[in-house]
């Protein structure tokens, strides 16, 4: 499994392409904002060859999800997220006017997800999903076993985890839901977040200050 991390839009998230050698691949979070940074996208794929097969999210605040309508108008692959996301938050559009960004919504075609789903991709890659609200009303995290990866979203960070102060947050539960859920994998797990450096289990075990209790 290959994993290819762009930082994106104003508020320098990650977004993440996820292949192997079939080609097949899988795109988390595009929050791919500028025309520039949709054409990266287009370009990495387009050179690695790449057959989008999944288009998925963690959860659908803004900065996650700038790219949503990009990635369907041009693989035509539909969004997959929770229906809380959907249900109890604002519009991207709203969520737009409250950091001062104007953005063009439209309703794009998606399936709800949750955790007796499975995303399959490629030859051997599949994501076992994890809710973990907190940092938003249907938070997901996506975890390959095989392959020794999560990706969190901004429910985990390296030293810290996501804020609870936007519309749906409880910090309790999203500390509860990473310790019986993410903190109880492997050690060696590999941890993809929302924004900033890579991770692992073992080391937010062990220094994450917002987990020690």
């Amino acid at each position: 499994m290959q994993v290819k991390k762009f930082e994106f839009n104003p508020f320098s998230e990650n977004t993440y392409v996820v292949y192997d050698k079939s080609r097949e691949a899988c795109i988390i979070d595009c929050g791919a904002y500028s025309d520039q940074e949709k054409a990266a996208v287009k370009q990495f794929i387009a050179d690695k060859e790449l057959i989008v097969k999944q288009h998925i999210y963690t959860h659908l605040h803004l900065d996650h999800s700038f790219g949503c309508a990009f990635i369907y108008d041009t693989y035509g692959i539909e969004a997959k997220y929770h229906h809380s996301e959907k249900n109890f938050m604002p519009s991207l559009s709203q969520q737009a006017l409250t950091f001062g960004i104007t953005i063009d919504e439209r309703e794009i075609p998606g399936h709800e997800i949750d955790e007796s789903s499975t995303i399959s991709f490629g030859e051997d890659i599949n994501f076992q999903i994890f809710l973990i609200p907190g940092h938003s009303p249907g938070g997901l995290c996506f975890y390959s076993s095989k392959h020794q990866s999560v990706f969190v979203g901004d429910v985990l960070f390296k030293g810290s985890v996501g804020r609870s102060d936007l519309w749906g947050g409880d910090h309790n539960a999203l500390v509860e839901g990473i310790k019986k859920k993410l903190l109880t994998l492997p050690m060696h797990t590999k941890v993809f977040s929302g924004h900033g450096p890579d991770s692992t289990i073992e080391y937010e075990k062990n220094n994450n200050p917002y987990l020690q209790e």
